[in-house]
C-alpha cells in the first residue's frame, strides 16, 4: 500500500506539472517564442530568456525542444542557444526552491481560484491561467501525499535496508537519478521526489545530493533523443553541448560531494531545503563556469558535428514543428505556413503548365508531374499534423481554423491534380500533334490564365489574414471570370465559323483549357467562403453561385 500510494503521489505530481506546462503554453505560447527570440542578442540576455521561459514552463526539456527548433531553422546561432540552455538549467531549479518551503496549505486556495477561472466561459487566458493554478495545487497536494505516505514507513526496517542498498554508492545514485528523470521527462518531479525521500530520512543527504546530480544528467538526455534529427548531425549540436555541460559539472563536483554535503547540511539542517539549495547551486555554478567559454565550445561542436549538405527534398514539410503541437496557436501558424509552401508549388505548376502549353516544351510537362507528387506528400503531412493537433483540446476558433487549413490544403491538392491530370495531358497532346493556337486564342488563354494566377495570390492573402474585403474581391472576380469565359467561348466559336485552320485543329483543346482553368479558379475561391460565412454574407450567394458548366459542347469542326 505504501508503494501504491507513493506511485499515485508521483503520478499526481507529474499531472500537475503537465497542467502548468500546457496552461502556460496555451495562454502565452506566441509571446514565449517572442521572448525567446528577443533574448538572442547576446549570451547574457539569452541566458535570462532561457531562465525566465523555463521558470514559467517548469520544464527545461520544453525549452530545449523549442530552442532546438529555432536552431534547426537557422533562426539562432549556437552560442546564444547554448546560453539559453544554461539559463534553462537554472530556471528549472526555481520552482523546486519555492516548493522546498511548506506551502501545502496554499493548495486549496489554488484549487478554488483555478476552478473559478477555468469555469469562466469560452477558453481565454483567464481559463488557461486557471488550469495553471489547478496544476500548481495538484503539485502541492502531491508533495503532501508523498510526505504523508513516507512518514509511517520510516520505521519499517525492510524499507530502510532496501533504500540504503540502492543509494549506498554515489555512482549508482547518479545513474538511478538519471534514469528516473529520463523516464518521467522532468527534473522538477524527480528532484521533488528526492526531497521527499530526504525529508523522511529514507536516504542520507549524501545520497540525496548524488541523486540530484543524476536528475540533472537525465534532464539533458531527453532533448538529445527528441530534439535531434538523425539525418542532420548539426541538429545534435545543442543537445550534445548541453549534455557535455552537465557531465563536466558532475565530474568536477562528484569527487568533492561528501565535504560539500557536510558543509551544506551543517548550514541547513532541513534536508528538503538543503537538497533544493544544492540543486540550484550546482546549476548556477555550471552556468558561471561555461558562460564565458561558449564560443570555443560552439566551434568544437561545429567541427565535430558538421552540417550535412543535402539536396532539398521538395516533398518534405518545412514548417510542421512537432514541438509546437502542445501550443495550438503556434501549431496552427506552422500548419498555415506549410499550406502556403504547398501553394507555392501549385502556383509554380500552374505557371509551368501554361508555359509548356504555349512553347510545346515536353521537359516542362515532366517537371509539373514531379511537382504534383510533392504537393500530394505535403497535403498528407499537413492533414496528419492537424489531426494530431485536434486530438488535444481546442477552442471553437482554433477548431474552425484547423478545418480551414485542411480544407484549403485539400483544394490546393485538387488544383494540382487538375493541372497534372488534365492540363498536362492537354499540353502533351498539343505537343505530340504539333498543334498551334491561333494568335487570338493564345492571347485569350494567356489572359485567362493570368487572372487565375492573380486570384490564387489573393487567395493566399485571404487564407492568412482573413480579410473580408479581399474575400469579397475574390468572389467578385469569380463572377467576372465566368463572364470572361463565356465571352472567350463566343469569340472562339466565331473564329470556328470563319473556318480558321488553327481554331478548327485546337477547338476541343481550347475549350478544355478554359474549362480546367475555371475549375481551378473555383477551388481557389473556396478560401473566401469561411471568411464571409462569419459575416453571414454568403448564405444567399451560394445558392445563386451553384457550380454550373457554362461551356457548350464543342461543335464538330465540319459544322458552322
Amino acid at each position: 500500500m505504501v508503494l501504491l500510494d507513493l506511485l499515485g503521489g508521483v503520478a499526481l505530481l507529474l499531472w500537475g506539472l503537465h497542467m502548468v506546462h500546457s496552461g502556460i503554453l496555451r495562454a502565452f505560447g506566441p509571446d514565449l517564442r517572442l521572448l525567446l527570440a528577443k533574448g538572442l542578442t547576446n549570451r547574457f540576455t539569452a541566458f535570462a530568456a532561457g531562465l525566465g521561459l523555463t521558470a514559467l514552463l517548469q520544464s527545461s526539456t520544453a525549452t530545449a525542444l523549442i530552442t532546438s527548433s529555432f536552431a534547426a531553422e537557422g533562426l539562432v546561432s549556437l552560442v546564444p542557444a547554448l546560453a539559453i540552455m544554461l539559463g534553462a538549467n537554472v530556471g528549472t531549479t526555481l520552482i523546486v526552491q519555492v516548493l522546498s518551503f511548506n506551502v501545502a496549505a496554499v493548495a486549496p486556495v489554488l484549487f478554488v481560484i483555478g476552478l473559478v477561472a477555468f469555469r469562466s466561459g469560452p477558453r481565454s487566458k483567464v481559463k488557461d491561467l486557471g488550469r495553471v493554478s489547478i496544476g500548481l495545487g495538484l503539485m502541492l497536494l502531491a508533495l503532501h501525499i508523498l510526505l504523508d505516505t513516507l512518514a509511517p514507513a520510516e520505521n519499517a526496517p525492510g524499507m530502510r535496508v532496501f533504500m540504503n542498498a540502492i543509494t549506498g554508492d554515489p555512482v549508482l545514485c547518479i545513474l538511478i537519478g538519471a534514469v528516473v528523470t529520463w523516464l518521467v521527462h522532468s527534473s522538477v518531479a524527480s528532484v521533488l521526489l528526492v526531497m521527499s525521500l530526504a525529508y523522511s530520512q529514507f536516504i542520507s543527504p549524501y545520497a540525496a545530493f548524488a541523486l540530484v546530480l543524476g536528475a540533472n544528467l537525465g534532464s539533458a538526455i531527453n532533448p538529445l533523443i527528441e530534439g535531434a534529427r538523425r539525418d542532420n548531425p548539426a541538429s545534435y549540436r545543442l543537445p550534445v553541448g548541453n549534455l557535455v555541460n552537465r557531465l563536466v559539472g558532475i565530474l568536477l563536483i562528484a569527487p568533492f560531494l561528501r565535504p560539500i554535503t557536510e558543509h551544506i547540511h551543517a548550514w541547513q539542517p532541513d534536508l528538503a531545503k538543503a537538497t533544493a539549495q544544492f540543486h540550484i547551486a550546482f546549476n548556477v555554478a555550471t552556468a558561471v563556469l561555461f558562460i564565458g567559454v561558449l564560443d570555443g565550445m560552439a566551434r568544437l561542436l561545429e567541427r565535430v558535428l558538421p552540417k550535412r549538405v543535402q539536396e532539398t527534398d521538395p516533398s518534405r514539410p518545412r514548417y510542421l514543428d512537432e514541438t509546437a503541437l502542445e501550443t495550438p496557436s503556434l501549431a496552427l501558424t506552422d500548419a498555415s505556413r506549410e499550406v502556403l509552401h504547398m501553394g507555392d508549388y501549385v502556383e509554380a505548376m500552374l505557371r509551368k503548365v501554361m508555359a509548356a502549353m504555349m512553347t510545346n516544351d515536353r521537359g516542362v510537362v515532366d517537371q509539373v508531374s514531379k511537382m504534383d507528387n510533392s504537393v500530394d506528400s505535403l497535403n498528407e503531412a499537413i492533414k496528419l499534423y492537424v489531426t494530431k493537433l485536434t486530438r488535444g483540446s481546442l477552442d471553437e476558433r482554433e477548431g474552425q481554423r484547423a478545418m480551414e487549413i485542411v480544407a484549403f490544403a485539400i483544394n490546393l491538392e485538387h488544383m494540382g491534380d487538375i493541372i497534372d491530370k488534365n492540363l498536362s495531358e492537354l499540353a502533351t497532346k498539343k505537343i505530340k500533334r504539333r498543334l498551334q493556337f491561333s494568335s487570338e486564342g493564345a492571347e485569350e488563354l494567356s489572359a485567362f490564365h493570368k487572372r487565375t494566377i492573380d486570384s490564387l495570390r489573393i487567395a493566399f492573402g485571404v487564407f492568412m489574414s482573413g480579410d473580408a474585403n479581399e474575400a469579397r474581391k475574390l468572389l467578385t472576380e469569380k463572377a467576372a471570370l465566368r463572364a470572361v469565359e463565356l465571352a472567350a467561348v463566343d469569340r472562339h466559336l466565331e473564329r470556328l465559323r470563319e473556318g480558321r485552320p488553327e481554331t478548327i485543329e485546337t477547338t476541343s483543346l481550347h475549350l478544355d483549357v478554359l474549362r480546367d482553368l475555371r475549375r481551378i479558379h473555383s477551388h481557389i475561391c473556396s478560401v473566401a467562403y469561411p471568411v464571409l460565412d462569419a459575416t453571414g454574407e454568403t448564405a444567399a450567394d451560394r445558392s445563386r453561385d451553384a457550380e454550373v458548366d457554362p461551356l457548350p459542347a464543342a461543335p464538330s469542326p465540319g459544322r458552322p
